[in-house]
């Protein structure tokens, strides 16, 4: 009788795990670029610890948020969400704080943030000689936030950045720059070959970051080099 009691239980908590996985898998997705409102261009990003989308499913109470990190060249995309209205925001940001929006999110749903950086890195040059990356570049502030620090990233991978590299050099200004002035910022691999002797091709990347609450380093494209 007893073993008989212990099937029955079984075979009950079998149907209502059945009854609890049987959802309908998600078939909505969205996709996006994050563009410079004034150039056009890609705001390009840091792959770990940059720009994240919150969104916020409608329907549920409390509300379970879900970030979708964006890619290094300011694109994203998930393809894993369940068709609904999203409100959906940007928050980390290299650039001036947007508001909220609410997203019907479906088959194939593209949404593009028109962001405003905080800081542009203009006529941008990485040169190799004589063992020495040379970066040079402009900055152009776009609003109150002054320029913090500047830097030149090194790492084997494309995704090279701040929070991604083996070397850098990062140099303070904590102050206000025009755009006229030009910086020069040097990372010698002859003298460090214990880290650049390891691979041919390295990957460099000029980034800046602005005087901004929470804000993070605004970049142009790494460029790879052959040492």
């Amino acid at each position: 009788m007893k073993n008989q009691l212990y099937i029955l239980v079984l075979f009950a908590v079998g149907l209502f795990s059945c009854e609890l996985d049987n959802y309908d898998a998600p078939t909505a997705s969205i996709s996006g670029r994050f563009v410079d409102a004034q150039t056009g261009e890609l705001v390009e990003q840091d792959l770990i610890d940059g720009t994240v989308i919150q969104l916020a499913e409608h329907g549920y109470d409390p509300v379970g948020l879900q970030y979708l990190i964006v890619k290094n060249d300011g694109t994203f995309e998930n393809k894993l969400l369940f068709e609904n209205m999203y409100t959906v925001q940007p928050v980390r940001g290299n650039f001036y704080p947007l508001d909220e929006q609410v997203v019907k999110i479906a088959s194939g749903t593209t949404l593009d943030f028109e962001v405003t950086p905080y800081l542009r890195i203009v006529n941008p040059q990485i040169t190799y000689s004589n063992g020495i990356v040379t970066a040079t570049f402009s900055i152009e502030q776009t609003g109150a936030a002054n320029v913090r620090k500047i830097g030149l990233f090194a790492h084997p991978n494309p995704v090279v950045g701040q929070p991604v590299q083996v070397y850098s050099v990062e140099n303070d200004l904590n102050r206000d720059v025009t755009e006229d002035e030009v910086f020069t910022i040097e990372i010698d691999v002859i003298n460090n070959s214990s880290i650049f002797g390891k691979y041919n091709d390295f990957f460099f990347r000029i980034g800046a970051i602005a005087n901004a609450a929470e804000s993070k380093y605004n970049y142009v494209s790494a460029e790879r080099i052959t040492l």
